[in-house]
């Protein structure tokens, strides 16, 4: 019975990327903490790992729940966001770059999370 039921459920690659985003976002904060003196850039990484934390626990716990294009099309727009908004605080803390990005990750987020809501109404 183990075994059929193992069969039936199907891999998810939401929850794969949740779990590496999770992870990831454990290395960045004890990178903050412990490998960046600067104040501000020690508060932007901090909250990039805060957020790519947040949802990639998200992602992992949801992803292989969602049966229908709209729920997946949300978590999708969620991983967009969070790599957009982390993704662009970093590289401006880390390496000096412009964070135009984060708005657009940040705006993304809020739309998977609406998407995902309005979704979660029409089942």
């Amino acid at each position: 019975m183990l075994n059929l039921e193992r069969r039936a459920r199907k891999p998810s690659l939401l929850a794969c990327l949740g779990g590496l985003l999770a992870a990831t976002a454990v290395g960045l904060s004890a990178y903050a903490s412990h490998g960046i003196a600067e104040p501000l850039a020690q508060s932007h990484v901090s909250t990039a790992a805060l957020f790519a934390f947040g949802h990639g626990v998200a992602l992992a716990v949801l992803g292989p729940t969602q049966q229908n294009s709209v729920g997946k099309l949300a978590l999708y727009v969620l991983l967009l966001g969070t790599l957009l908004f982390s993704g662009s605080l970093v590289a401006g803390a880390l390496w000096q770059l412009r964070t135009g990005l984060a708005p657009v990750g940040g705006t993304a987020l809020m739309i998977g999370w609406v998407v995902y809501a309005l979704n979660a109404l029409r089942r």
